[in-house]
């Protein structure tokens, strides 16, 4: 594992966050759940290119949103089966503690919306309409 992914490992486990990127000098964190994250650094414009995250799950939808953000080194605690699928198709280096056939979604009753969303999805930017999609539906902003 390299050393700036390391690190993101360690702020994600001792700061309890949801996702961190770093290169070393950059440092991102989020408490936010979801994709919301990854959708606001895709919003921002924020170059992460070069950046590694860890992130504390991670879903098909969130792969491809880190495929769309450039990143090359992902570090996560439960990673989807589908989500590494994309990583290794997308030529990502992937890092995990846990491997799930899905993921659930947050009351265990069923998979979860975003990953349902991207389900039979094969490409990024198609993955980013269906999951801006589904979060309007979601909001009830159909």
């Amino acid at each position: 594992m390299n050393k700036n992914l390391e690190k993101a490992k360690e702020l994600l486990i001792a700061e309890e966050l949801t996702c961190c990127f770093t290169d070393g000098n950059r440092v991102y964190k989020s408490r936010e759940r979801g994709v919301k994250p990854l959708l606001s650094y895709l919003d921002e414009g924020i170059d992460t290119k070069d950046l590694c995250a860890a992130d504390k799950v991670i879903g098909k939808a969130a792969a491809f949103l880190y495929v769309l953000l450039g990143i090359k080194w992902v570090y996560a605690d439960v990673i989807s089966q589908k989500a590494l699928e994309v990583f290794r198709k997308y030529g990502v280096e992937i890092s995990f503690s846990t491997l799930v056939p899905a993921i659930r979604n947050r009351t265990n009753t069923g998979f979860c919306p975003m990953e349902t969303a991207v389900e039979n999805i094969n490409e990024p930017q198609a993955a980013l309409e269906a999951i801006k999609e589904k979060l309007k539906e979601l909001s009830g902003n159909k």
